[in-house]
């Protein structure tokens, strides 16, 4: 059994960030990833990361203050608002502090860091590198890393939380080279898992490694899940492989027009915001004009960035300008780019505190696996980059502080209980006689997802969508064997994401089902009006076997009242 004071489990940028926190609070740290930490979904963000610097020309009286205003109210008030304030308020220290640690933001003329607009913001606050600034920040919290001489343990993937008497012991790890189960005792623990993108697998944004694992574990083990109805669908998933175009695209000027040549955001905001509204007004509206037969193929729409010329698509989105270019076929300096909304972010997850804390004691979450809540029912853009690494930090601080003091060693039979359990599961996964494709389920999920659980919903759909999942997870336990391979098994890899998938899937069905309102990204047909009354609350999900029951807590409000959400 190997041990550590702080184990943290995911090497993207709320990971890392945590992992170099804990240290510096003065505990003994390791940091668990199943790939290679520069390969985390983190280094897909392209656009940028909010901060109140008020560097732009036409920003300057930005504030910390205004930043939670747009925060809270794109959240459709369902943000905890001291959260917001935390996330806002150390916004602009966390930027210069990435800075000095060698980020290579864009720079103004007079060497500055360069900001540009983001939808549903007042102000150009959005820092940015070219449109690469999560493989930069990515980058730059792993050299630290290593200048901090973390502990890596690479190609490991956790498959269980061992949680016993309302306390967290460690984890349970599978080995991806060995193929061998290894026990991590530990005081605390972090999960920086990331987003559950991959439940909606055929049109999502999110990398193959984004599934809905992350929350499951602990889901499993009795830690509440919150918010899980509220997914955000990106307005720019390049058609037809959903790859990002990032908000950046808009920022910068860019348009987005239908069949009819027509700019047609003037219809749904005021022609002051167009393409920059929140992201999930923008979705409702592209995907408005697909259904009613002003798509391109009925499938996407225009986005336009022929009127920035060469020099400035080159100089701030080239990444952009490579990847439509080789997945779609188009150079967008000469033809405009087919998009279509794309499941993006999922706003709720492991239930924590403005500290990162959960109810079982020792257990933290930050970033996307975390439900904090700062994104409320809807994200801005340029906030998620910004999340991962202030709750990171605050993840690790507060964790680092916590073991100073945890005084009984982890409970080593609890470990070596789950360690059994998760032994004898994977016999029953190589021997089992059942003859179901998982691949098979997955791809059913996915539709079912995307067809009754996306951007438009309504009572009928969510019903059928919540029947099939639970189909679907009484046909998953008829899997047919994966193969016996020892070194390098991706079969059971997959096969128990697919497992994560389903049971994630389930609780944002079932709250969409039960949240009768429509409130930011979840917009009900049957149920058009947000609905403070009934709604003004969080939902919270805890694992019973047959699926998730649901209760409501109070959320924290603040300076800013609900008031209707215009733009």
């Amino acid at each position: 059994m190997i041990h550590h004071q702080v184990l943290i489990v995911g090497g993207g940028l709320a990971g890392l960030r945590a992992a170099i926190a804990a240290k510096h609070a003065g505990a003994e740290v390791a940091l668990i990833s199943k790939i290679f930490p520069t390969r985390s979904h983190s280094g897909a963000a392209q656009g940028g990361i909010n901060a109140a610097l008020a560097n732009a020309e036409n920003g300057k009286d930005d504030t910390p203050e205004r930043h939670a205003y747009d925060t809270i109210k794109g959240s459709d008030f369902l943000a905890d608002q001291d959260a917001a304030f935390t996330l806002t308020e150390k916004a602009p220290g966390i930027i210069i502090e990435m800075e000095h640690w060698g980020c290579p933001f864009s720079r103004t003329p007079e060497g500055k860091i360069a900001q540009r607009p983001f939808g549903g913001a007042g102000f150009p606050r959005t820092c940015y590198g070219a449109d690469k600034t999560g493989h930069y920040l990515l980058h730059t919290l792993y050299e630290r890393n290593i200048y901090e001489e973390t502990k890596f343990y690479t190609e490991y993937m956790v498959v269980a939380v061992v949680v016993d008497n309302g306390v967290c012991h460690g984890v349970i790890c599978y080995d991806i080279e060995s193929g061998e189960f290894v026990p991590f005792s530990s005081h605390a623990v972090i999960f920086c898992t990331g987003g559950s993108g991959r439940v909606y697998s055929d049109n999502t944004t999110n990398a193959h490694t984004s599934t809905g694992l992350g929350v499951a574990m602990p889901y499993w083990a009795g830690i509440p899940l919150k918010d899980m109805e509220f997914v955000q669908f990106h307005p720019t998933g390049l058609w037809p492989s959903s790859i990002l175009m990032t908000e950046g695209c808009r920022g910068e000027g860019g348009i987005l027009t239908n069949t009819e040549g027509e700019r047609f955001m003037s219809k749904y905001v005021s022609e002051k915001v167009m393409e920059l509204a929140p992201r999930d007004i923008v979705s409702r509206s592209i995907w408005t004009e697909i259904m009613e037969g002003r798509g391109f193929e009925n499938s996407y729409v225009h986005l336009d960035l022929r009127h920035l010329g060469e020099a400035k698509i080159v100089e701030r989105l080239p990444g952009i300008r490579d990847l439509a270019r080789s997945f779609a076929g188009v150079d967008p300096v000469y033809e405009p780019v087919p998009v279509r909304p794309s499941m993006h972010y999922t706003m709720g997850g492991i239930d924590c505190n403005p500290n990162c804390e959960s109810e079982v004691k020792g257990f933290y979450c930050a970033g996307e696996c975390a439900c904090v809540s700062v994104h409320g029912a809807n994200r801005l853009g340029g906030n998620s980059l910004l999340e991962t690494v202030v709750f990171g930090e605050v993840a690790g601080r507060i964790a680092g502080g916590y073991v100073k003091n945890a005084g009984s060693s982890p409970n080593e039979k609890a470990i070596k209980d789950e360690l059994k359990k998760q032994q004898d599961k994977l016999k029953r996964m190589l021997t089992g006689g059942g003859d179901e494709n998982p691949y098979t389920i997955r791809n059913e999920l996915s539709s079912t997802m995307t067809e009754k659980v996306g951007i438009f919903r309504n009572q009928k759909d969510l019903k059928a969508g919540c029947d099939k999942i639970r189909e679907l997870k009484e046909r998953f336990r008829k899997v047919r064997p994966i193969p016996m391979t020892r070194k390098f098994n991706y079969d059971y890899i997959w096969v128990s994401e697919i497992e994560g998938n389903l049971n994630t899937a389930q609780t944002i069905a079932e709250g969409a089902l039960t949240r009768e309102e429509s409130r930011g990204a979840h917009s009900r047909t049957d149920f058009k009006k947000r609905d403070d009354e009934k709604w003004l609350k969080h939902s919270i999900f805890r694992y019973t076997p047959d699926g998730p029951k649901i209760s409501y807590k109070e959320v924290t409000l603040g300076k800013f009242e609900p008031e209707e959400r215009k733009y």
